[in-house]
């Protein structure tokens, strides 16, 4: 059954890797922050439609005693997934969709780091990835001086959200039920999208219903599909495997980018991603072959 859980999660990876040429698209018409609104309430809805299905189980598990509700976790978590999205979704408007996905995926360096605030040894293969993650964004990011660009920049201060994000939803989500917390997190930043496209930007419908094609499919797809597939993909595939897998997402926004919006990379962006490749995926792979002896 393993060959069925790496090939959701590999779906899953080319699903959110191409919803970011979808976000690009959708952001020709209207704003970052409608365009939130918009493809998280999708997102949400269809969400419901999984948690609606899954109540008989659930209410098994209130008789067992063994149930524990997801929503204010997942509330918490929704604030921290708000500022991750609007960081990212404002930045793609100063950058490209390759950069962009590759920037995003930093989280898989970047968590393992977060350790050391943690009070966790830094092992030799963490230093390794950063090192080459670090010298990959210089090569993808970096031109005519030390700086990066303002969308650059605005997407990676992102990927440090992203990455609180998956140390909060790591401490919690083998504690409450993981679809309400989803759902609770998905509904809360709609709820704060939409609070800042009213606030921030002009609402225009026929401009919302103009994008729909880009919106549907980040809702539907990117938001709803692809997490049920992540969900399922894991209870057949081992986590280092599964971490490797979903990292390929920033592979299929580079080629995204390449495909919908005609987006290319020179030699020097090429090499820089693929030593963010080799750095996100050092520490996935010395994992899943040294992890028995470490431990």
């Amino acid at each position: 059954m393993a060959w069925r859980g790496n090939f959701y999660l590999l779906l899953a990876a080319f699903i959110w890797g191409t919803a970011f040429a979808a976000q690009a698209v959708g952001m020709e018409r209207i704003g970052p922050f409608t365009y939130m609104a918009a493809r998280f309430f999708i997102g949400g809805a269809v969400l419901a439609v999984v948690w609606y299905i899954g109540n008989e189980k659930r209410r098994q598990e209130k008789r067992a005693g063994i149930y524990f509700p997801g929503w204010r976790s997942g509330a918490l978590a929704g604030v921290i997934m708000f500022a991750g999205a609007a960081l990212q979704q404002v930045g793609m408007q100063y950058t490209t969709v390759g950069k962009a996905s590759f920037l995003t995926c930093l989280y898989l360096v970047f968590v393992p780091l977060s350790g050391v605030f943690l009070q966790q040894h830094l092992h030799t293969e963490h230093a390794v990835s950063a090192f080459l993650a670090l010298v990959g964004l210089y090569f993808l990011c970096l031109k005519d001086s030390l700086a990066l660009a303002y969308g650059d920049a605005i997407v990676l201060a992102g990927a440090f959200f992203w990455t609180l994000h998956i140390l909060f939803i790591d401490r919690f989500a083998a504690h409450v039920d993981i679809i309400e917390m989803s759902l609770a997190q998905v509904f809360l930043t709609f709820a704060l999208a939409t609070a800042a496209a009213l606030f921030y930007e002009t609402w225009v419908w026929r401009d919302v219903f103009g994008a729909w094609k880009a919106i549907a499919y980040a809702g539907v797809l990117s938001t709803g599909v692809a997490f049920t597939l992540q969900i399922v993909g894991q209870k057949y595939a081992a986590p280092a495997a599964a971490a490797i897998l979903m990292s390929l997402e920033a592979v299929f926004g580079a080629l995204g980018g390449w495909f919908v919006l005609g987006e290319t990379l020179s030699s020097r962006e090429i090499l820089g991603c693929a030593l963010m490749i080799a750095g996100m995926l050092v520490i996935q792979v010395y994992g899943l072959l040294f992890r028995r002896e470490r431990e």
